[in-house]
Order: structure tokens, then C-alpha cells, then sequence
């Protein structure tokens, strides 16, 4: 797929065949994020790949929208270390969702579905996956095969109008 396609294809995909993720896809999808920017380039973050159907049931009860992530035969944590003050936390914010867009565009490419999800509950998110006390799980991404309908470009996708969007030179 180009990546043109890749980007109009993405879409939240919360429901799953239960086909496996192919390692090599599972690699490429993780080294999408690795290879993503980041403020000087400090890349403030781990991924923990989760395939385990157990562990992946008990992380979908971290957060109230992350139910998708027990029917996903994958899923994604992106943990980051807790930042020492408020302007590294807004930075390093950015640089993670930086790396989830880039995962979740490569997975579109390969037609694998994701969906991400916030974590409310740290504690147990950090129990659950093994993350030290001194680092905090930012997001979820399920990985998985749509079950609905293979990933395609969106023609028509349910967006504000663009020119609504998209001012020059002032708002």
C-alpha cells in the first residue's frame, strides 16, 4: 500500500478475527514507532508487545474504552518514564502519540487493524505488564485483523469539513 493509502485507510478497528499477528508484522509495526521523531531526540519510549490472551484480558480493564484490547489477538503498550516536570510531560505527550500514529499507519499498511486506548489505571497497568514504579503505561494500541471489513482507503470519512479545517495565514 502507499502511504497515502496507509493514512486514508487507518481506522479504529476494535473488533478482531483471531488470526495471530505474524511476528515479522508485530516487528514492523513496534520499529514504526521506534523510528519515529522525537524532541531531541530523547525517544521516551518502550513498547511491550502482548500476544498472551489472559494478560490481554486483564489490560482491558485498565481503562473503561479499552474493552477492544481482550478480543485482540495483539496489543501494543507504549510506557514512557514518569517526566520530571510539567514541560517535559506535554513534550514527551506528543512524542508518544507521534509513535502511536506511526504504528498504527505501518499496521494499516500491512492491512492489520488497531485501535488505541487511554490508561486510567497505572497500578494495575503497571502490575499487569511488569513496568518499574518510575515509568507509566501512556497508551494501549490492539493489534489485530478486522473482523468487520479489510482496511481500504476512505473516500468519504466522517470528518469535519476540510475547509472548515484548514485556514492560511490567519484563522
Amino acid at each position: 500500500m502507499e502511504t497515502w493509502d496507509a493514512v486514508r485507510a487507518r481506522r479504529n478497528v476494535r473488533t478482531y478475527r483471531q488470526d495471530p499477528i505474524p511476528e515479522d508484522a508485530l516487528m514492523r509495526i513496534a520499529e514504526a514507532g521506534w523510528q519515529s521523531p522525537s524532541a531531541k531526540n530523547r525517544q521516551p519510549w518502550d513498547f511491550v508487545i502482548v500476544t498472551d490472551p489472559e494478560q490481554l484480558q486483564e489490560l482491558s480493564t485498565v481503562w473503561q474504552g479499552a474493552g477492544h484490547i481482550a478480543s485482540a489477538p495483539a496489543g501494543i503498550a507504549i510506557v514512557a518514564p514518569e517526566p520530571p516536570d510539567e514541560r517535559r510531560r506535554v513534550v514527551d505527550q506528543y512524542d508518544l502519540g507521534q509513535a502511536t500514529m506511526a504504528m498504527a499507519v505501518t499496521a494499516a499498511d500491512l492491512g492489520i487493524g488497531t485501535a488505541h486506548s487511554s490508561v486510567g489505571d497505572q497500578d494495575k497497568a503497571r502490575a499487569i505488564l511488569g513496568v518499574p514504579d518510575d515509568h507509566f503505561v501512556a497508551y494501549l494500541l490492539g493489534v489485530g485483523y478486522p473482523a468487520d471489513r479489510p482496511l481500504k482507503p476512505i473516500n468519504t470519512p466522517d470528518r469535519r469539513p476540510f475547509d472548515e479545517v484548514v485556514h492560511r495565514g490567519r484563522w
